[in-house]
């Protein structure tokens, strides 16, 4: 069995920046692709950004590629999600989840997900 637990969310104004962690303990996370996804209040779940395992590939939604930037550390089973130049439309509960590969992560076939941290961005 899988854990993931976020942190790092909290309450900012636009223009600022927030640091999302995801911590995964349990069974092994070896060869997944790890992520996050986001759901506004009223909205559906949306796909934000994944990353490979071997950390070769990342892709973004279109509605925050080039002020996010995800990572992980392996070594310590983290992974991170960075949040720069922060919109009010950003405000969501933001999810981390894995999946055995991108492509089925970007489709929502995720195997694991965490419990969410709230984002609030004020205007």
């Amino acid at each position: 069995q899988v854990q993931l637990v976020e942190s790092g969310g909290g309450l900012v104004q636009a223009g600022g920046s927030l640091r999302l962690s995801c911590a995964a303990s349990g069974s092994t996370l070896r060869g997944y692709a790890m992520g996050w996804f986001r759901q506004a209040p009223g909205k559906e779940r949306e796909f934000v950004a994944v990353i490979s395992y071997s950390v070769g590939f990342t892709s973004y939604a279109d509605s925050v590629k080039g002020r996010f930037t995800i990572s992980r550390d392996n070594s310590k089973k983290m992974v991170y999600l960075q949040m720069d130049s922060l919109k009010p439309d950003d405000t969501a509960v933001y999810y981390c989840a894995a999946a055995q590969s991108t492509s089925q992560f970007m489709s929502g076939m995720t195997d694991y997900w965490g419990q969410g941290t709230q984002v609030t961005v004020s205007s």
